[in-house]
């Protein structure tokens, strides 16, 4: 399948104009296009996060849409509200920034949580409810939504029924001390603001999605996917994960994270130029998915044990298929 190598290819070298390294990061929030899923990144200040998701949705050409999350928003400053028209003695809905391709969230946990629910009809069901009338949102529709991990003043933690929505949550790390000299050296002067140029759209991404349904996946690799999400929630179930025979999950991965390794290890399988869904991105892939998705006990959190270590552990005690 050539079309996903050069599909990517045109996307990176666009982003890469704005964006130096996180070349990892940008591949998962194509699979996340291509497999109609929403990304949630955390980092610290400072990493371009914002510029990150910016840059991706101006090079596919879609509608672009940023909500500043911040304590005394509302929920209808994002989904919209009811407007009385004067002229007509009637009410007409008016849509919020949520009615557009792609909607940046930044700093989506500075909302609370009245706000950050007025996602979840939307997240979902790609539609948003506005006076008792039902709207469907564009198409296709992406929620890229942005956190820190060091600030607690002000801040109000996800709910699991919002994480459980986001397809990836992504680490967005430092980049290396090459690609900050770079940086320095390309933007040490105003003036050399990047400009990017359109290079796809979203009924082409539409058009792809296709294709990458047609990434075969062998009875037995989904087979390996249910193993390794199962394994989660015997963990959380009684089955002692830690030293000691400490219990270090509260629950484990929901169905949504069955669905989302099938889905993004398709698209993750058609962008890399292959026709079917190995074992070895499905294990790629698995932190990506889960992290967020398991619950960490308090015992955990104790012993700074992470999501991703336990997910680890998972991974290696889990029979990999044979070829």
């Amino acid at each position: 399948m050539p079309n996903g190598p050069t599909w990517s290819q045109k996307l990176r070298t666009e982003i890469a104009k704005a964006v130096i390294g996180q070349e990892p990061v940008i591949e998962r929030m194509l699979v996340a296009l291509l497999a109609n899923g929403h990304v949630l990144l955390e980092g610290m200040p400072g990493l371009a996060k914002t510029l990150l998701v910016k840059s991706v949705g101006t090079a596919m050409g879609v509608q672009f849409e940023r909500i500043q999350f911040t304590p005394d928003l509302l929920p209808s400053d994002v989904v919209g509200t009811m407007i009385f028209q004067p002229k007509t003695g009637e009410f007409t809905s008016h849509h919020g920034p949520i009615f557009a391709n792609m909607v940046l969230a930044d700093e989506i946990n500075r909302a609370p949580a009245k706000v950050q629910s007025a996602l979840l009809e939307a997240m979902q069901e790609r539609q948003v409810t506005i006076g008792g009338h039902t709207h469907p949102l564009p198409r296709p529709f992406f929620v890229m939504a942005t956190q820190n991990p060091i600030e607690q003043e002000g801040t109000y933690p996800l709910p699991e029924a919002q994480t459980d929505r986001f397809l990836f949550k992504l680490i967005v790390d430092y980049p290396s001390a090459e690609n900050e000299s770079t940086m320095m050296q390309r933007w040490g002067q105003v003036t050399q603001q990047p400009e990017l140029s359109k290079v796809s759209s979203g009924e082409e991404l539409l058009r792809l999605r296709s294709e990458v349904d047609a990434v075969h996946v062998a009875p037995a690799v989904q087979a390996y996917i249910l193993a390794i999400v199962r394994a989660t929630r015997s963990l959380s179930a009684g089955t002692k994960s830690g030293a000691g025979g400490k219990r270090y999950l509260n629950f484990g991965a929901s169905p949504r994270a069955s669905l989302a390794l099938f889905q993004a290890g398709r698209a993750l399988a058609w962008l890399r130029g292959q026709d079917f869904l190995s074992p070895s991105l499905v294990q790629e892939l698995a932190p990506d998915v889960m992290r967020h998705r398991v619950g960490l006990t308090y015992e955990a959190e104790a012993e700074e044990v992470t999501a991703d270590s336990i997910i680890a552990g998972v991974l290696e005690k889990t029979p990999v298929p044979a070829a």
